[in-house]
């Protein structure tokens, strides 16, 4: 993919809908909530810098999924929505087979599938997109606002000052930054964790996933491939389709697009995973290590000849750590806070991981424009009090969604397809981070001052499962339920 630099970043209009608010904003990282958070303060009349460690973005990637709560904040952003529209995969077809290759649920449209589990065809709870456009769309949306971004900076060091209620960061090269509030959303292992407080260890889950996306011309080397992960015929012609294949102890996603190819693959750890995007394999190490367990049965052979066609130097092993969710997303005075990734890593398996990430950005913008330059500190707790519980839910939701794709039931499949599919449920999907963090801010802040617990506060409608009281959760519990054949313990409360 190319790559974008700083000359392409820093020119352009700037745009703002809110009038000057004074309050000087420093974003450190430029992933999907970085991105998000620069813009959405922009937006609402903040004075926004984001630096970024590397000398380019990497615009590489394949598939996430977007929910439908991540994807309102495009109705203020009219070049965005026009291309989301024009490059979503609102049209997509699913289907669902062994890994053997045997076809457990035929192709169905979202709308049909969704119907299904009596969800709203014409609302769908969200869909799987390409992260490259994705992230394409966010970064020109950047630059046609003007706000600045400084490449090559390496942040090493978070700091703060209660005295003059500013936040920095230092730079490897020595270089100090300052602001009003420090958002630190430079991924799973920011060096904010320091200042914060909330570091946590990284435990190995023994599994990793393979990555690929490439042209879909490399499936012309083999016919059969072609045929068998084409798109789908529909009514308006030719559809995209994401299939499905679910193995005892591991899943594999693949999505056929006009233009591209794409697989991805849960498996046991082979020894050259990373936690990087940018630790390539060869197809011949997949090839040896697809069928390693003696105790299960073997991927089908057309499985193993899409991974034939992939070009070199387009797979990645990337390791799969869990971690327990952070105790805390804030420094001592609030003027340095995580968001994303930093504040909060999520499982592939969940499908929230981008969803939440601009989730976090939509309502810590929504919750600055609406303290003010005089209350940051408290507007930074008001959007943690609004995120934590549900972002710990979402994580946990994960581990749930990992046991149905790795250990599918297949007779109870075949009486209900409905049991191959992952939880939807309405409190993520339907959730509007903006709306909520206007609507209730007020009446948070006065709630922390008097000192009630969010799960408490029956002054706010909860944007977690209804009835579920917080408790903290570790990754060592979900080990030993997992040991013991125990299926994950989501808690009380209405998590559908």
């Amino acid at each position: 993919m190319a790559q974008i630099t700083k000359a392409d970043l820093n020119n352009g209009p700037t745009s703002r809908e809110y009038p000057p608010s004074g309050i000087d904003v420093l974003v450190v990282g430029t992933g999907l909530a970085g991105l998000t958070v620069a813009l959405e303060c922009h937006r609402k009349g903040m004075n926004v810098r984001v630096l970024e460690r590397n000398a380019t973005l990497n615009t590489a990637g394949d598939m996430f999924f977007m929910g439908l709560s991540s994807t309102g904040l495009f109705k203020h952003w009219p070049e965005m929505k026009k291309e989301f529209d024009a490059i979503g995969l609102h049209d997509a077809y699913l289907e669902t087979r062994k890994h053997s290759g045997e076809v457990m649920v035929k192709p169905m449209r979202v709308a049909d599938r969704l119907y299904t589990q009596g969800l709203d065809p014409s609302r769908p709870p969200g869909a799987f997109q390409m992260r490259p456009l994705i992230y394409k769309m966010f970064v020109k949306q950047v630059e046609r606002a003007g706000i600045p971004v400084e490449f090559g900076q390496n942040v090493v060091d978070y700091f703060e000052s209660a005295e003059t209620r500013k936040g920095g960061v230092v730079t490897k090269e020595g270089k100090t930054y300052e602001a009003d509030l420090v958002i630190a959303a430079d991924g799973v292992g920011s060096k904010s964790q320091k200042l914060v407080g909330g570091q946590v260890r990284a435990v190995q889950s023994g599994r990793a996933m393979w990555r690929a996306a490439f042209p879909i011309e490399n499936l012309d080397k083999n016919p059969e491939v072609k045929e068998t992960f084409s798109m789908v015929d529909g009514v308006n012609g030719k559809h995209p389709i994401v299939r499905t294949l679910l193995a005892p102890g591991g899943y594999a996603l693949t999505l056929t697009r006009p233009d591209l190819m794409i697989w991805v693959m849960n498996h046991a750890v082979t020894g050259s995973e990373e936690e990087s995007w940018n630790n390539t394999i060869e197809v011949q190490e997949v090839l040896d290590n697809l069928d390693s367990d003696p105790n299960l049965p073997p991927w089908a052979p057309i499985f193993k000849e899409l991974v034939k066609c992939t070009p070199p130097k387009t797979i990645v092993n990337f390791n799969l750590l869990w971690r327990d969710p952070q105790p805390s997303w804030l420094s001592p005075a609030a003027h340095a806070v995580q968001i994303g990734d930093a504040a909060h890593s999520f499982l592939p398996a969940s499908g929230n991981g981008a969803t939440q990430a601009i989730e976090d950005a939509v309502s810590l913008a929504t919750c600055l424009a609406k303290g003010g330059k005089e209350n940051i500190s408290q507007s930074v707790k008001a959007h943690v009090r609004f995120r934590f519980i549900r972002t710990a839910c979402a994580q946990k939701i994960g581990f749930s969604h990992a046991e149905l794709l790795q250990e599918t039931d297949w007779d109870k499949v075949k009486l209900d397809p409905k049991k191959s599919i992952p939880k939807m449920p309405k409190w993520i999907w339907s959730h509007d981070p903006e709306t909520y963090a206007e609507e209730y801010y007020d009446k948070a802040v006065e709630s922390i001052k008097k000192g009630i617990r969010f799960d408490e506060d029956e002054s706010i409608p909860p944007n977690f499962p209804p009835g579920y009281k917080y408790e903290p959760w570790t990754i060592e519990q979900m080990i030993e339920d997992k040991k013991a054949g125990r299926e994950t313990n989501l808690g009380a409360g209405n998590w559908d």
